[in-house]
């Protein structure tokens, strides 16, 4: 036996002995000539390996709005579709999702468990109550009676208009109430399947101030053994309160009893008339001060940018510059449609605006309040999360799919006309997690390692540090560079290597395996300048085809190729996937900032080209014939040495 081969076979048994405790590579060639920790890429990971999808959004019949819209439909029912089982909606007709969710949270609102069901029934305990009978009666003669009644009690409750004695049987501290609630839970429980579908439990807190939509939804990381030590914490005095301060103490007392842990999302900034990202003051008056921001900060972790009532990434107003900031854009009035839009309310209703605000608001307090992570939610009320465009069930019953429905507005006040086609499919939630366990999704929330689509599948990964190159793009395994040099959407670029001028942001994304091809990739960046003003500045970092970006950046349309007709589009242009290291090219060090993905696909049709073929009706009157979806990564936040 030669001593080469005495050596080999002892090296080999040395090598094994050595894996049974922690396995090392020999030597540095391996580790620097592969990206992973072993010969085989897929060994010794300790990073998320894809996205898991889910909805952080859902409404059942338990909410009181969605069941007098007719939703017959429970939580078990939910879980069940979200699942992927086909099941029967509350209008009679079959619907499956297209593929199956990873994980789901019931936000069903916290205000009045069961009392929808009671004025349904005519139950005695609602009808010898002037509103309660009222509602009773039109909403059992059905058609339009029903929807008039459901739209005044939503604006009852909007404006703070309802008789507090009628709903005291149905709020925390009844027996109906936390009856309710314990069922919600133990469905959930039910249906929280580690590895395979995972049931996050969650309610809204549906502040409203004068129509004014304040509400957030709060997700618990627990199970039923800590969670049904609570209830619900409801927007409505005296038992609850409108206030956020105030919900941020029921969320601090809840971790304090049980030990666990929980965050809160707020949505619809859009609907809020100004008063969702303040920057002087709440809408009470009281000022911003350190107090706030600290506790909107610690608790909030996301924010839900797109959804069914409008995608609220920017306005046109507020980003001129920006061609695609025209995205189901709902700017009317706030959630009842009872008070018109100012224009000086945009800037405190969108997520980039807020992003900026919340530089400036660090160097005045020291912290940031809007330093959230970017999510999506459908906010259906069907208790049907299916956000593909030719498997839309609407906001509530009263939309699902029907020869009729682009015919009815949402809304139609005074103030103006919301139209049905003006609903958007969207959207969804993408969480980097280890694991499809509460734990782990919930811990990915925190973190922030999210990304908001408005409905499509799109696989994104965007990193950001000082020393990316082309060559950890091009390995085909970007992630395990991405980790290794720097951080992942959500978080904060670590200081500089020495000589470096410039952060570097390593961004890929792939098409959803069944939907459309991608356009394109930006950067969106957001700063905090040296005169004290909040810029923007969108760069797009890659793209489909052979264009050339003209002398401002703007690069021609990616085509379209949506055949109206036939409902449908075809992928002969666009990528399937897009992916680049950008070097921001107008850095400065001194200044505070902040930068996100935003991933375009090609144009394809929106939900309701697929009712007017299928019915055979019209298409509305100046509704778009296509739209592109996008993605949105949370940020990543550059802050100044001292």
């Amino acid at each position: 036996m030669s001593k080469l081969l005495l050596v080999s076979i002892c090296l080999g048994v040395l090598a094994v002995s050595a894996h049974a405790q922690e396995w090392q590579p020999r030597g540095g060639a391996l580790s620097n000539a592969y990206p992973g920790k072993a010969y085989s890429p897929y060994a010794l990971r300790d990073f998320p390996e894809r996205p898991l999808w889910g909805d952080t959004h859902m409404h059942t019949s338990i909410s009181n709005d969605a069941r007098a819209f007719g939703n017959s439909l429970g939580p078990r029912d939910a879980y069940r579709f979200a699942r992927g089982e086909e099941i029967i909606s509350s209008t009679g007709q079959p619907v499956r999702i297209s593929r199956p969710l990873d994980w789901m949270v019931i936000a069903d609102h916290s205000e009045a468990f069961g009392f929808m069901s009671d004025v349904i029934a005519a139950s005695p305990l609602v009808t010898k109550y002037e509103q309660g009978a009222r509602w009773s009666t039109e909403l059992r003669a059905g058609g339009k009676r029903a929807l008039a009644a459901t739209l005044d009690f939503i604006k009852s409750f909007s404006q703070g208009e309802i008789d507090p004695e009628l709903l005291a049987n149905y709020m925390p501290g009844s027996r109906r109430y936390s009856t309710i609630w314990e069922e919600n839970i133990a469905a959930a429980e039910e249906y929280n399947e580690p590895g395979v579908f995972t049931t996050l439990i969650g309610f809204e807190w549906s502040s409203l101030v004068k129509g004014g939509n304040l509400h957030r939804n709060i997700i618990f990381r627990d199970g039923g053994d800590r969670v049904r030590q609570v209830v619900p914490f409801p927007a409505l005095e005296p038992i609850g309160s409108n206030d956020p301060l105030d919900l941020y103490k029921y969320l601090e007392n809840y971790e304090a009893k049980t030990n666990g842990a929980v965050l809160a999302t707020a949505h619809n900034g859009n609907l809020s008339n100004g008063i969702m990202f303040p920057v002087d003051a709440q809408y009470t008056g009281r000022k911003l001060d350190e107090l706030y921001v600290k506790q909107r900060a610690k608790w909030e972790r996301m924010y839900e940018t797109t959804q069914n009532f409008g995608d609220g990434e920017t306005h046109r107003q507020l980003s001129p510059q920006d061609e695609f900031a025209d995205y189901g854009t709902w700017d009317l009035a706030n959630l009842d449609v009872s008070e018109a839009k100012a224009d000086d309310m945009l800037q405190y209703e969108y997520t980039r605006e807020a992003l900026k605000n919340g530089l400036a608001l660090e160097a005045k307090l020291g912290t940031n309040p809007y330093k959230f992570g970017l999510q999506g939610g459908t906010d259906f009320h069907t208790s049907l999360s299916s956000t593909d465009e030719d498997n839309f069930f609407g906001k509530h019953t009263g939309y699902e799919p029907s020869p009729e429905r682009l015919d009815t507005p949402i809304a139609d006040t005074e103030v103006g006309v919301i139209k049905s086609w003006q609903q958007l499919s969207s959207g969804l939630t993408a969480v980097w997690a280890q694991e499809n366990t509460r734990t782990s999704v919930f811990d990915a929330m925190d973190r922030k390692e999210v990304y908001a689509t408005t409905g499509s599948r799109i696989a994104v990964r965007f990193f950001g540090g000082w020393d990316y190159t082309n060559a950890d793009m091009n390995n085909r395994q970007p992630a395990f560079r991405g980790y290794e040099k720097g951080v992942p959407m959500g978080g904060d670029l670590p200081p500089p290597s020495e000589g470096k001028k410039a952060p570097t942001f390593m961004v890929y994304a792939l098409r959803d395996p069944i939907g459309a091809n991608l356009d394109r990739i930006q950067i969106v960046k957001g700063w905090f300048d040296a005169e004290g003003n909040t810029r923007e500045k969108v760069y797009n970092v890659v793209w489909s085809g052979d264009r050339t970006q003209d002398a401002k950046g703007r690069l021609p349309p990616v085509g379209n190729t949506v055949n109206v007709a036939a409902a449908n589009w075809t992928n002969t242009i666009g990528s399937s996937e897009l992916g680049t290291v950008w070097i921001d090219p107008d850095f400065d060090p001194a200044e505070g900032a902040f930068y996100y993905a935003r991933v375009l696909e090609i144009p394809t049709p929106p939900w309701y080209i697929y009712d007017a073929f299928r019915y055979n009706v019209p298409i509305p009157k100046g509704a778009p014939t296509s739209h592109q979806e996008r993605a949105y990564t949370s940020p990543i936040w550059y802050t100044p040495a001292g």
